[in-house]
Order: structure tokens, then C-alpha cells, then sequence
């Protein structure tokens, strides 16, 4: 069974995650981890920015919409529990091939020292 992954709305949540100093850039998107506050939620959260540098709005959404799928698919099962997560979107995140930005988030999550050691087998 795959664990809610809960989202950060607000913008103190964005800064709380982004003043632990725990972030990796990858090509297709940047990842900023922090340990979550466990009496709020001891669940994994996850928020999602672009700056303008991405795009104009359409392009900035369709770039929140791939970094959302590729949260759904990749956190739930590899990330640690009790952890905020922020994906920005980049420039590259718009043409980057899906496959990779799985593999630039996986490579993230191990980089930043958020990655389960091995998912879950009856949840793979």
C-alpha cells in the first residue's frame, strides 16, 4: 500500500525546507529536503515551484504538472518517511524525456540522503 504523500502550500513551509541547506540540482529538476516537523506530519510532503525562468504560466504549469507525476511515481516508494520535500522546476524539466527526470529525481533523493534503502517490495 503506497503511503499519502502530503503537499507544502505554504510559503514559510517552502523557506522551513529550503533554510536545511539540503538540496541537490539535477538537469531536470532541483530537489531541497528537510526533516519534517513529526508532530504536523510524520508522513512525506511535497511542494512544487518554477520560477519565471522556466516559462511563461502555460509552460510553468505543464513544468509543476511533470514534476507532480514524477513525485507520485518516484516518492512514495524510494523517499524517507518524516520528510518535507520541495521539486523546482528548471528550464530542462519541460524537455527533458519522463525516464530521465525519474532517474534525475532518484538520483536526488540518494544525493541529499533521502532515499529509502531499498523501496518496498510489495510496492514496487
Amino acid at each position: 500500500m503506497r503511503e499519502d504523500v502530503g503537499r507544502l502550500k505554504r510559503r514559510a513551509e517552502f523557506l522551513r525546507v529550503a533554510a536545511s541547506r539540503r538540496k541537490w540540482a539535477a538537469p531536470g529538476l532541483i530537489l531541497q529536503a528537510a526533516d519534517a516537523v513529526v508532530a504536523q506530519n510524520p508522513g512525506i510532503r511535497v511542494g512544487f515551484t518554477c520560477s519565471k525562468k522556466v516559462g511563461n504560466a502555460v509552460e510553468r504549469n505543464r513544468a509543476k504538472r511533470r514534476l507532480r507525476e514524477a513525485a507520485r511515481a518516484v516518492l512514495a516508494l524510494e523517499a524517507l518517511p518524516a520528510h518535507d520535500y520541495v521539486l523546482i522546476g528548471r528550464p530542462e524539466t519541460l524537455r527533458r524525456p519522463y525516464s530521465l527526470l525519474l532517474q534525475d529525481l532518484r538520483t536526488a533523493l540518494k544525493r541529499v540522503g533521502a532515499a529509502r534503502a531499498t523501496p518496498k517490495a510489495d510496492e514496487r
